[in-house]
Parts: structure tokens; C-alpha cells; sequence
């Protein structure tokens, strides 16, 4: 797993610019991004980089499209395995519906059912496992969908660069004391509660899931704003949940105000704390590099623990009642 999280730099500049058709459908002014698991952090991703245009985003982590679904409306459904059985239904509901359809996964079911019904649809390998697939779908994702997607290049380009400069830190060639994603690792001893702003979101979901694939440990998320509401009070008993907070360089003015008024509560209750700050840059930037430092901590926290972070038995036996 680690050979291929070296890589993850490597691999987005490769699939970014690689030769492939692009889409590029009139008028969508509705996207819903469906898939599961590791294909369902890019469909958040996604989320995040369409917030402030004009284009409405919903992301279906299930069985059911949305009921607004229409002409204007492209419905872009990833499976990296091409075998989830939700995201196939979703495929086939959007399949007999008016609107616009594009299908990724690395073959599988749903290669078959695109080819066999006339559907737009790219094949993108597999490396290792459906979570650490996750640059080159994302990359691949982004240049097909360019002319739909108002990113611009020079800002996904940066966020490359970016990952570039985060690999020098964290990857298995400098396992020290300046590499932060094995310093985090190391920190969390028990269950993990994720703080995070909305704008975020999507690393604090992407954390939880490889906290609990890779190192095999429960852990939570809760928005920051909305926890001062509520979560906070979970404090005042003694707890050996462990908080971070993922704080952006740049984080609306309220909201930085909540990460002051949190650190002093959690110091005054000696309730130690860690902070992780995204780089500086697009929203997409801040998004991958975060995943990429995080997804990193969580393979080093099951080597750690002496836990191999690949197999994923629990997921197994589901898939295999449910096939």
C-alpha cells in the first residue's frame, strides 16, 4: 500500500495528463456525483469545488437518484471496483430517466452495462485497492469533465504541485521526528473525534473512513460550528476520545473565532488536542493534500498498531451476503 501512496503525486500528474476525450454536455446546471466508500469521497470533493458556482451538486451515497433529476442534470456514477451494487442501481435509475449519464470504474459490472446501454463511460485502473485508486479517479475525473467543471487548470496543476511537496514530507522515505503524518499517528492512541469547518467536510469524511479501513479503530466527525452547540458538552465527563482539528488557512472569520475559543477550553481542561492545518491555495489544494497527509497517518497508525491495512474482512462479508 505504501508503493502506491509514494506514488499518489506521480500518478494525478499522470492521469491529469493523459490523452482522453472530454465531456462536455449544455447547459448542466444540476450534478449528482454517486458512489460508495472511496468512490464516494470524490463525489464530496466534487461538492466542495462546486459550492460557490452555480451548478447544484448532490451526492447520493445509495440505492435512489434524486427526484430533480432532469435534462439539465449529468449524473456521473464511480465505482472503482465497477461491482457496488448501489452505485449500479443509481447507474441503471439515471440510465432510464432523461437525464445525461458518465460512468467510471476499472471495469466490472458497470463497464458492462455502459457498453451493452450506449453510455458515456471511462475505465480507470485499479491500483492496489479502491482507496488508494483515489488521485488517479479524481485526476481522470477532472480532465474528462473539464469543460463542465469551472476549476481552473492552473489551480488543479497547483494542487499537483502541492501533493508533490506534501510526498517529500510524509512518505515511507523520511520516516522522522518532521514527518507529520507519522507524528499524528503516533498521537492517536485511542478513538479519534474529528473537528472540521464545512468547507472540509469532505477531508474529515475521507479521515474517518481510512481511520477506520487502515487502522481498524472507531472514529467520529462533527462540524465545529454545530459542535459548540452540542458535541461540546461530551467534554465535561472524562473522555479518552482524542480531538483534532483540521483548521483551513483561510477559514471564514466566525469560524476561526471557534478555534480560538476551542483551544482555550480544551487547555483549561487539559484535554490535549491536535491541530492539522491545510496548505494554502484553491479549495481543491487544500482538499487532496489534506486527504493525502491523512490517508498517510492512517496506514502509519495500523503498522503502528501492527495491523496490516489492506485486508478489509468486515466489508467482505457484507459484500457477500448482499451478492
Amino acid at each position: 500500500m505504501h508503493d502506491v501512496y509514494d506514488k499518489w503525486p506521480e500518478i494525478a500528474r499522470e492521469s491529469y495528463e493523459s490523452k482522453q476525450d472530454v465531456v462536455d454536455y449544455k447547459g448542466i446546471d444540476h450534478i449528482v456525483f454517486a458512489g460508495m466508500g472511496g468512490s464516494g469521497a470524490l463525489g464530496d470533493i466534487f461538492s466542495a469545488l462546486l459550492s460557490k458556482t452555480g451548478i447544484h451538486v448532490a451526492v447520493v451515497k445509495g440505492y435512489h437518484i434524486p427526484s430533480t433529476v432532469d435534462k439539465n442534470t449529468l449524473v456521473v456514477t464511480t465505482s472503482i471496483s465497477g461491482n457496488t451494487a448501489e452505485t449500479l442501481s443509481v447507474l441503471d435509475a439515471a440510465n432510464k430517466s432523461k437525464c445525461n449519464v458518465i460512468a467510471f470504474s476499472a471495469g466490472g459490472k458497470m463497464q458492462n452495462y455502459c457498453q451493452k446501454h450506449n453510455i458515456e463511460y471511462r475505465n480507470v485502473s485499479q491500483l492496489h485497492s479502491p482507496r488508494a485508486s483515489f488521485p488517479n479517479f479524481l485526476y481522470t475525473v477532472l480532465k474528462a469533465m473539464g469543460p463542465i467543471i469551472p476549476i481552473k487548470k492552473h489551480d488543479i496543476l497547483d494542487s499537483i504541485s502541492q501533493l508533490e511537496e506534501s510526498g517529500k514530507e510524509i512518505s515511507s522515505y523520511n520516516l522522522t521526528e518532521k514527518n507529520s503524518s507519522l507524528g499524528l499517528a503516533e498521537w492517536i492512541t485511542s478513538i479519534p473525534i474529528i473537528y472540521y469547518p464545512f468547507g472540509l467536510q469532505a477531508a474529515a469524511i475521507r479521515f474517518k473512513n481510512s481511520i477506520q479501513e487502515n487502522a481498524k479503530i472507531h472514529a467520529m466527525i462533527e462540524d465545529v460550528i454545530e459542535a459548540c452547540h452540542n458535541g461540546i458538552v461530551a467534554w465535561e465527563k472524562h473522555s479518552a476520545v482524542k480531538p483534532i482539528m483540521l483548521e483551513g488557512e483561510d477559514d471564514y472569520i466566525k469560524t476561526r473565532e471557534r478555534w480560538v475559543i476551542l483551544r482555550e477550553y480544551f487547555d483549561q481542561h487539559k484535554i490535549e488536542c491536535w491541530e492539522i492545518f491545510s496548505v494554502k491555495g484553491s479549495i481543491l489544494s487544500k482538499l487532496i493534500n489534506l486527504i493525502y497527509r491523512l490517508d498517510y497517518a492512517s496506514i502509519y497508525r495500523a503498522i503502528l498498531s501492527k495491523v496490516d491495512p489492506t485486508p478489509i474482512s468486515s466489508i467482505d462479508f457484507i459484500k457477500n451476503k448482499l451478492y
